[in-house]
């Protein structure tokens, strides 16, 4: 790796187009569409490989592949294969197919290990072993198992192979059945859960409703801009509701694991 620039001059920040886009991990790689409101306007693949997640804050970026973790512009990082990327404030943290969780500092410091990682948020992993909290230079278990998604901002949550639960004096029940996904956003204001029941939508704390999407298609994703939520499923169908219903677009790509916004 090349010492003489910091992270943030050569890794993180992408080059962007200054509208909302919607980045999407699929098989053939990341697709990139802009979206106004609740309308999608281009999209095409802007990097092709395998990709296992992406994550994205403001201007930066970064992408989880079977080779790599790739920054900004789609900068290598020399991590290794990678299955879940997040950020957490100014720090990239990624987890490794091998369990390994590390920071991106001038070189990736191994926090520690986690069993079947599956996802990072601000400064959470889910796994199949539970949910872990970075603490310093270190790992912490703070319950849970079979974590297959984690919103480690705010208020926490956690999608289970049991429940969706809320992270206060202990993890508390939000609602039963198995879920693969949970969002919320910087403000916790919106929320939104998938799992074998199809989707739902926080309307208050503890309280979640059945919310019908135009597509027979499981969801894998939700991310937020400012107007509209935005959702994707597994068969490359994107989704966006500004408070008028959904409008769809189908993106061209399968194996779509992941969504995030940079706006």
């Amino acid at each position: 790796m090349d010492h003489d620039l910091t992270i943030d001059e050569k890794r993180v920040y992408a080059d962007r187009t200054g509208a909302d886009e919607v980045l999407v991990a699929a098989d053939q790689g990341v697709v990139v569409a802009s979206l106004s409101g609740d309308r999608v306007g281009e999209f095409g693949l802007d990097h092709r490989a395998a990709v296992r997640d992406v994550a994205a804050d403001g201007d930066r970026r970064a992408v989880a592949t079977d080779a790599d973790v790739l920054v900004g512009d789609y900068a290598p990082t020399d991590f290794g294969p990678a299955v879940a990327v997040g950020f957490d404030g100014d720090a990239l943290l990624a987890a490794g197919a091998d369990g390994r969780i590390a920071r991106l500092d001038d070189d990736w410091t191994t926090l520690g290990e986690v069993e079947t990682p599956r996802a990072v948020d601000g400064g959470m992993v889910a796994a199949q072993s539970g949910v872990h909290q970075v603490v310093g230079d270190g790992l912490r278990r703070v319950g849970l198992d079979g974590v297959h998604d984690v919103h480690g901002r705010g208020m926490p949550l956690a999608a289970t192979d049991d429940g969706l639960y809320r992270l206060g004096n202990g993890w508390m029940d939000e609602l039963d059945g198995a879920f693969g996904v949970v969002s919320a956003d910087s403000a916790d204001e919106r929320a939104h859960a998938a799992g074998d029941g199809g989707l739902f939508a926080r309307e208050a704390v503890g309280d979640w409703a059945a919310v019908d999407v135009p597509t027979g298609d499981r969801v894998v994703d939700v991310a937020y801009t400012d107007a509209a939520t935005v959702a994707v499923s597994e068969t490359g169908t994107l989704l966006a509701d500004a408070g008028d219903g959904w409008r769809t677009r189908e993106l061209g790509v399968t194996g779509v694991r992941r969504l995030a916004v940079q706006r």
